[in-house]
Parts: C-alpha cells; sequence; structure tokens
C-alpha cells in the first residue's frame, strides 16, 4: 500500500493556531445555521405546534429509515438577504426504505411556507441533483404559493419546478408529493404533476383558487374542504392516491410507496472501507487562517481517503497541482488538489492528462481547490499558460464522469473554473469555512483598480488624490472580502453547503454514494480541439 505520510505538527504554534481560527469560523457557521432552525422564530413554531402539526425537519425525520443521516442541501440559502436564512425550504438526501431519496420540505412557519426567489432557486437545484443521479424526488407540501411580493422574480422562472417534475417522471425517476397542508394556485401542479400523492385528512388543501378568488371570478359559494381537501381529492376527483388520516400516516404511507418503487441503483455497493489512518480532528488545524500560507493538500487527502492510501501521478511534475488515485468509502476516486496556489502550465497539462485518464477508466473526480489561478506574467504568457489553462478548463468541461468539488481555500480567477467550479456543473460542491473565492484576492483587485484609476488620470493630465485612492481601495478590499466569503457565497447557492471540515469524508461518501445510484460512463473522446 502507498499510505501517505504525514508532517503535520499538532502540537506546533502554527497548527494550534489554525485550528483556533477555524474552530472561531465553525462557531460563527452554527449560529447561522441554527437561524435555518428556528424557522419563522419561537412564535411561529408554537403556533404551528398548537394546531397539531409537525416541524418540516420532523417530517423528514419520520419519512427517513432510523438512524440513517440526512444530508441537508443549500441550508444558507437567502443568507444576507431580506428572506430568512433557509430561505423557508429544506432539501436533502436520504434513506426511505432502503431507498436514497431527494427530499424537500416546506417550512410553514416561514411566511406560511411561501416561495421566495432563494426557495425557488434550492428547489431547482435539489431538481437538478435528483435528474442527474436518477434519485427519487419525496415533496413534503404545505405552502401558500409564491410570496407575492417578490412574485416578478419566481412566476416567471417558478414554472421550471413544474416542468422538472414531469422530465423527473418521463426519465423514470419516481416523485411523491405528500400535501399536509396548502397547496394552492400554482402549488397545486406539485401534487398534480408527481407520480404518487398522499393528502392528509381535514388538512391538505389542493386547488387552483381558493373561495375568495372563485368567488371573484365565477360568483360561486365555496368551501375549502369541498373545494380541494383530501377526502374530495381521494373520493371525486381522483387527484388523491392515498387518504392519510393524520401527519403521521401520511408519512408511513409515503414510506410504503418507496418501498414498493422497485428502484435499483445503477451500481452495486462497493466493498467495506478502511478507515483512514489519521484522526479527522486534525483536519480543523490544516489550512492556515491567512490563505497566502500554502499548505500540502497531501495532508488533507491522507485524512479523507480510505486508509490514508493515495498513488499520486506524475508527483515530479506540475508540483503545485497533486494529482493521483484513491478510494473513498470504498468508491474509487481520481482526486485534483491544488499544492501551492498558483497553476502554472506544467499544472494544466498534468491536469488535462489525468482527466482524461479518469475518463477513460469511468473513475469519479474530485477538486480540492485552493487556488489563486492561472500563473499571470511576460515570462508565463509567452510559454503559453492561456492555451494550457484553457485545455484544462476544455477537459474538465468535457469530462463526463461525476466531478465533486471541496473548497478548502481560495478558489480565485479562472482557476476555480479549472478546478470545477459551480458553473462546470459538479455534481456536488461545498466549502470549509476557510473557503474564498472571488476573481481575485480583495487586495488584488483593489490594487488593479487604483493602478487603472491612476493611469487615467496622468493620461488626462490631472492630479491624482492620494487620500481618495486609500478610502477607494480599503472599500474595494472590504467589499471583495465580504462577497468572497463562503456564508455569503452559499447564501446564494454557489455551493451545496458549508461543511465542518471533520464531516468532509462522510459528506463525500454520502455523494459518491448517490452518485452511484446512476450509470455513467467516461468520455473516450469529444473533448474538443486542446491547443497543443
Amino acid at each position: 500500500m502507498t499510505v501517505l505520510p504525514s508532517a503535520l505538527d499538532t502540537g506546533g504554534p502554527d497548527y494550534l493556531a489554525n485550528r483556533e481560527a477555524m474552530l472561531a469560523r465553525l462557531a460563527d457557521l452554527e449560529t447561522e445555521h441554527a437561524k435555518a432552525l428556528a424557522g419563522g422564530g419561537a412564535k411561529y413554531v408554537e403556533r404551528h405546534r398548537e394546531r397539531g402539526k409537525l416541524l418540516a425537519r420532523e417530517r423528514i425525520e419520520l419519512l427517513l429509515d432510523p438512524d440513517t443521516p440526512f444530508l441537508e442541501l443549500s441550508p444558507l440559502a437567502a443568507w444576507g438577504s431580506d428572506y430568512a436564512v433557509g430561505a423557508s425550504l429544506v432539501t436533502g438526501i436520504g434513506v426511505v426504505e432502503g431507498v436514497e431519496c431527494v427530499i424537500t420540505a416546506n417550512d410553514p412557519t416561514v411566511r406560511g411556507g411561501a416561495s421566495n426567489p432563494w426557495s425557488l432557486r434550492k428547489a431547482l437545484r435539489a431538481n437538478d441533483i435528483a435528474l442527474a443521479n436518477r434519485l427519487p424526488c419525496v415533496s413534503l407540501v404545505e405552502s401558500g404559493g409564491a410570496d407575492l411580493p417578490s412574485q416578478k422574480e419566481i412566476f416567471i422562472p417558478g414554472g421550471a419546478v413544474f416542468r422538472d417534475l414531469t422530465r423527473l417522471s418521463a426519465a423514470g425517476i419516481p416523485t411523491v408529493a405528500v400535501v399536509f397542508g396548502n397547496s394552492t394556485a400554482g402549488g397545486a401542479y406539485v401534487p398534480g404533476m408527481s407520480d404518487h400523492v398522499i393528502m392528509v385528512k381535514e388538512r391538505a388543501k389542493v386547488f387552483l383558487g381558493g373561495p375568495p378568488l372563485v368567488k371573484m371570478a365565477t360568483g360561486e359559494e365555496s368551501d375549502d374542504e369541498s373545494l380541494g381537501g383530501a377526502e374530495m381529492h381521494a373520493r371525486v376527483s381522483g387527484l388523491a392516491d392515498h387518504f392519510a388520516v393524520d401527519e403521521r400516516d401520511a408519512l408511513r404511507q409515503a414510506r410504503r410507496v418507496v418501498a414498493r418503487l422497485n428502484h435499483r441503483k445503477a451500481h452495486p455497493d462497493p466493498p467495506r472501507a478502511q478507515p483512514p489512518a489519521y484522526d479527522d480532528e486534525e483536519l480543523l488545524g490544516i489550512v492556515p487562517g491567512d490563505l497566502k500560507i500554502p499548505f500540502d493538500p497531501r495532508e488533507v487527502i491522507a485524512r479523507l481517503v480510505d486508509g490514508s492510501d493515495f498513488d499520486e501521478f506524475k508527483p515530479l511534475y506540475g508540483t503545485s497541482l497533486t494529482t493521483g488515485w484513491a478510494a473513498l468509502h470504498g468508491y474509487p476516486v481520481g482526486i485534483l488538489a491544488n499544492a501551492q496556489g498558483v497553476l502554472f502550465s506544467a499544472e494544466s497539462q498534468k491536469a488535462a492528462q489525468f482527466i482524461q485518464l479518469a475518463n477513460q477508466r469511468d473513475i469519479p473526480l474530485l477538486f480540492l481547490h485552493n487556488t489563486t489561478g492561472y500563473m499571470v506574467g511576460r515570462e508565463y504568457e509567452q510559454g503559453g499558460i492561456i492555451k494550457h489553462g484553457a485545455m484544462m478548463i476544455n477537459a474538465v468541461s468535457n469530462s463526463r464522469v461525476p466531478h465533486l468539488s471541496v473548497l478548502m481555500g481560495a478558489s480565485y480567477g479562472a482557476g476555480h473554473y479549472g478546478m470545477c467550479g459551480r458553473a462546470y456543473d459538479p455534481r456536488f460542491l461545498f466549502a470549509w469555512p476557510s473557503a474564498k473565492s472571488a476573481v481575485m484576492g480583495p487586495q488584488q483587485l483593489a490594487g488593479v483598480l487604483s493602478i487603472v484609476a491612476r493611469q487615467s488620470a496622468a493620461a488626462k493630465g490631472r492630479p491624482y488624490d492620494d487620500d481618495a485612492d486609500a478610502a477607494l481601495r480599503a472599500m474595494v478590499e472590504q467589499q471583495i472580502e465580504s462577497e468572497s466569503l463562503p456564508m455569503f457565497l452559499s447564501g446564494r447557492l454557489y455551493d451545496d453547503g458549508v461543511i465542518d471540515p471533520r464531516d468532509t469524508r462522510t459528506v463525500l461518501g454520502l455523494c459518491l454514494s448517490a452518485i452511484h445510484t446512476a450509470p455513467f460512463e467516461g468520455a473516450r473522446g469529444g473533448f474538443g480541439v486542446f491547443r497543443m
């Protein structure tokens, strides 16, 4: 076995300082996660309970197999916006009757579960994951529909939710809707377009127009139950396939529906995996608080992969990018991890070849980010950094094996693209609290703006205001710093969640298991033109 050695000094001052900085960031992250867990706040949670209803995450817990994990996705959606953290929707992957499913649950304690622009993005991301990985989709529905003050941002793109349900069904991916309360107006099409529908007695209300709208449109007098109640839909309209007496009964029936789906994984389960040779607790002290300080990604890899066993590819060539083969929870993976931050021509060519090899062998790829981007300067431009960087990006873009990305440290510039950032459709992308991502670092960006402004003033023959320049640089640095932080980016769904480094192996294992539900085959060609 090629077990990675470790030179990490867990008692040294650098390690201890890094660990303290990471723990402080994790404490901040826990505070923000608590806001999502609190939903609409104590008042609305209590009101919901007084109505005899379960909370969104309680419904999910009862749906899942006992003692199985739930990989929650995008828990910080809407962070930094005017909407509640979590965006009134819970999404994730969990196991129901032995079947891995994508689960979505409206949080009715937040404005009645109404959908806002961020909950729409979150729902569409969950649908993308279900479709790409062929995971059955279970929707736990209780929503007042669109948040009307923001309808201009929801109505037009919001139709994609219903489109996705029909595409999932057409692809043979089961969809199940469990209706606990309101599912009205456009929301009525969630059960309407699902393969299986369960409604709760005297709770579920599914209609295109409620009694007030019907009265205004037609003059007809009606009530909720006769217009769209669970019993009416079970006995008269036929929209409900299953009639539940209460919420727990509805979740029991949902489990039975999933048990009868005959939904099978495309790949067999892997052999039992050997844990890493090193303690995952040590991941807390590897990434420096100052991302300008490099770190060895092999120390991370050694604490993620099975048995810390890693066969490195081209270890003496392009040394600021570590590439190699390993297994993670029994699944084979090819790993690309940034070492010293900057990507040169050699690293780019090495990455392109490695990605092609992974595609020949049908092996998923894991990208571990810590890059400031591709190298700039006269020597490197003349040496072909553009065409070599383009070669790497070409390979990432046209690779057909599943990709996973984890932002450990910096992820700047086109290096973010070459390492399979969000725009390159990784199956899953997570960030550590230490991560930062932007077009470039705050100081560099502010400095570029300063140089451009100074040159512009000189070209016009005007004096340059150095005090104003200093103020501009400080303002820009502060803005870019705040906009490159993981909570800001996660709030905009540029990742699938900010995770504790110690959970990385578990999270990646859950993702790899989900990925292997769907068949995949690497690209044997079709990479486009590589500029040599």
